[in-house]
């Protein structure tokens, strides 16, 4: 049995068997990025610091001849044969090391839905040229500054896949350039500019909790992209998603969480109206629904994205039920954008 370290935590897991080191850090509760599985998508890179392993088969466009010698390895792949492998991977807290961002990568519109009675326009992007690497929960910005049109930052709403796809869902905002621009303007087809990946809306990928995500408006999109991540990497402990709407209008992506419930006994989703009473349908704020629905938090970790109004009321119930401070993790509005980027919209 191979012993891999990680640093700089200096956490240890064990390798056990056949097990590649993935299949160890996963086993572990370590979420290292991936989508092929199979040395083609390169998500899964990280810089061995010592040891020996065996990389196997892997395309050069996931690992470069270059990268190699610099001492990066695929870690979907790579099965150690020495008794200690050593990798570089997330921070001293073990949480993961982010990506550093890119600008101005290019991006093509390859579809474009309208959501939520049109009220949502959902762009699926999809790269020209190197993909954004990020972690799920994280978010870009778009914009055209050559035509006056300022950088907006949206959270992505996929887990990263291998093509490097993007989804966007953009809510339109009254007097909002930016989003007003995607509405009006972009079609598919046209090319567009991406920053990103930015934010730390991610929480800790070894943590081994039940999950709590409650979203509200287009804050569902981070949670969407949390929950798709960890449902496909075999998260094992439960998975709850609360959605927060005005009206049933309001409500989208309602297949895509029929799905998942389907597909993965250890995920449920429910949703509240604010507005309207709906038979089958919960009634009321998420923030008075909480006590009764789920009395005690103190062993769940739990994501909260939507407008600060919506975050500051969960996380203050939140608290009460007995959730963790280190495990509250939230994703808001940044008013103090405003003019600029007109806010953080998720």
């Amino acid at each position: 049995m191979a012993r891999v370290v990680i640093q700089p935590s200096g956490k240890t897991v064990e390798c056990q068997g056949s097990d590649t080191v993935l299949m160890a850090l996963e086993k572990a509760g370590y979420a290292l990025p991936n989508n092929c599985r199979a040395g083609a998508c390169g998500e899964c890179k990280v810089k061995v610091l010592s040891g020996e392993y065996d990389q196997g088969m892997v395309l050069d466009m996931a690992l470069s001849p270059e990268e190699r010698r610099e001492g990066f390895g695929l870690m979907c792949m790579a099965k150690p044969t020495s008794e200690e492998m050593v990798i570089e991977w997330g921070t001293a807290d073990a949480r993961p090391k982010l990506f550093p961002p890119r600008e101005g990568a290019l991006f093509v519109v390859v579809d474009r839905r309208e959501l939520a009675q049109s009220r949502i326009i959902e762009l699926s992007l999809r790269p020209v040229g190197k993909p954004i690497r990020y972690w799920p929960g994280q978010y870009v910005t778009l914009g055209d500054m050559r035509a006056d049109i300022p950088l907006r930052a949206y959270s992505i709403s996929n887990a990263p896949r291998p093509d490097g796809e993007l989804v966007l869902q953009i809510a339109r905002a009254e007097g909002g350039v930016t989003s007003n621009w995607v509405y009006e303007h972009v079609q598919c087809g046209d090319s567009i500019k991406i920053n990103g990946a930015y934010g730390t809306f991610i929480g800790d990928p070894s943590a081994e909790t039940p999950v709590l995500c409650l979203a509200a408006g287009t804050g569902l999109a981070p949670i969407l992209d949390l929950a798709e991540a960890a449902l496909r990497r075999g998260y094992k402990k439960h998975v709850d998603l609360l959605v927060s709407a005005r009206t049933l209008d309001d409500v989208y992506s309602v297949g895509m969480m029929a799905w998942w419930r389907a597909k993965h006994r250890n995920f449920d989703y429910k949703i509240t109206l604010t507005r309207e009473e709906r038979e089958g349908y919960l009634h009321g704020r998420v923030n008075t629904l909480l006590p009764t629905l789920y009395p005690d938090l103190s062993k769940h970790s739990v994501f909260i994205a939507g407008s600060t109004a919506f975050v500051d009321d969960c996380v203050a119930v939140a608290k009460s039920l007995g959730a963790q401070d280190e495990l509250i993790h939230k994703e808001g509005f940044f008013a103090q954008q405003m003019g600029r980027t007109e806010g953080h919209q998720i």
